[in-house]
């Protein structure tokens, strides 16, 4: 994607692409046989200018990242899809994002590119990213690693944060020594944009500007994530500027009794909308202590300091999916992430942990990091 003038951003692999091959490189292709269990990489055509500025991922390399049967070229597999065609009536590739309609952002077009090729070739395309997010929703021991080994590595980012919170004077310094600590550790930076909102910033859900100056009396609200082996974490702390305010103190010890109740909720077989309700009687509770809201029914003022879900999946994506799951089963992770934001008093708050669903119950992750404030 164009970054300035002749100047492209680094490459972001699509991560159900990644999840199936390992490849970080542009412009590959997958293609799997189900019927015959084969599968082939397609390499690209590079030109020489661009091999010579840019260099580009060998034939030998991605056969062994991947683990593909073969590697083909584009020609190869053209002739190849127009073959499997005679035989399979339909080809599954990747559809639309759902919600893309809200995205404040240009698509990445290479899917639809492809899907109007295949559209030439085959009787039907259909989605299968819900079949790719079911599967992907169950952590492999490999993949639990990976997330445990980024929780780690953030946590340490906190807890050296937060040792010498008193010596930063500026949101960028924070970021800059997560930064640092990630890339000196080997993680390949910030799994997304790491948000660093000090004050009335937090009230801003996802505030990234992280350039103003640390205000005493105020709160500080963290949420990052490192990304290790194609694997992200997410956590979220709030920290007091000073000495915290008894307005602060207070609601900070209500959203960390409310963070800690909606965790004991976590177990397999819990279905998730028994789990949302749950968590909105909880949270309306603690919003009612401290005086935010008078009634259970008001959902409109509740909203108004609670707006965002209560968590999302967590793997290769930040925001994985869950793939539209009922219930809650041994394998999935996922991040509780209670929020109070009160605008007219300058607070923004939220207490986010990992969580991994286990045949008797859950394991929280980044329990090893305090949530205090």
């Amino acid at each position: 994607m164009q970054r300035g003038n002749d100047a492209s951003f680094m490459l972001e692999q699509e991560a159900n692409f990644w999840w199936l091959t390992g490849i970080e490189a542009p412009d590959w292709w997958l293609i799997i046989d189900g019927q015959r269990n084969k599968s082939w990489l397609v390499s690209p055509s590079v030109s020489e200018v661009h091999q010579i500025f840019d260099g580009s991922l060998s034939v030998e390399s991605a056969q062994t990242i991947s683990g593909v049967d073969g590697v083909i070229s584009h020609d190869e597999a053209m002739k190849m899809l127009r073959e499997l065609s005679k035989k399979h009536s339909v080809v599954y590739s990747l559809g639309d994002a759902p919600g893309n309609e809200y995205y404040d952002f240009a698509v990445n077009p290479a899917p639809k590119k492809l899907w109007r090729s295949l559209e030439t070739i085959f009787n039907e395309v259909q989605d299968c990213r819900l079949e790719l997010a079911k599967l992907r929703a169950i952590k492999q021991p490999e993949e639990i690693a990976a997330i445990k080994k980024a929780i780690k590595l953030t946590a340490a980012g906190f807890n050296e944060v937060k040792s010498k919170l008193s010596s930063f004077k500026y949101e960028y310094e924070v970021e800059a020594e997560f930064t640092y600590i990630f890339r000196k550790h080997g993680a390949a930076g910030h799994a997304y944009d790491p948000i660093v909102a000090g004050g009335l910033n937090a009230c801003t859900l996802h505030y990234n500007a992280n350039n103003d100056k640390l205000k005493p009396k105020s709160i500080l609200l963290l949420d990052i994530g490192a990304r290790v082996d194609g694997y992200a974490a997410d956590i979220s702390r709030s920290y007091a500027i000073g000495d915290p305010t008894v307005r602060q103190r207070q609601v900070h010890a209500s959203l960390q009794a409310a963070h800690r109740q909606i965790i004991k909720l976590l177990e397999p077989g819990l279905a998730v909308m028994d789990y949302y309700s749950a968590v909105d009687n909880i949270m309306k509770d603690a919003l009612i202590d401290l005086e935010l809201m008078t009634s259970k029914d008001d959902d409109t003022t509740y909203r108004r300091y609670f707006p965002h879900a209560i968590g999302h999946g967590l793997g290769v994506d930040v925001h994985d999916s869950l793939g539209r799951a009922a219930e809650f089963v041994p394998g999935m992770v996922l991040t509780v992430e209670p929020g109070i934001y009160i605008p007219e008093e300058g607070i923004g708050m939220r207490i986010e942990d990992n969580i991994l669903i286990t045949d008797k119950g859950h394991t929280n992750l980044s329990q090893s990091l305090s949530t205090d404030l």
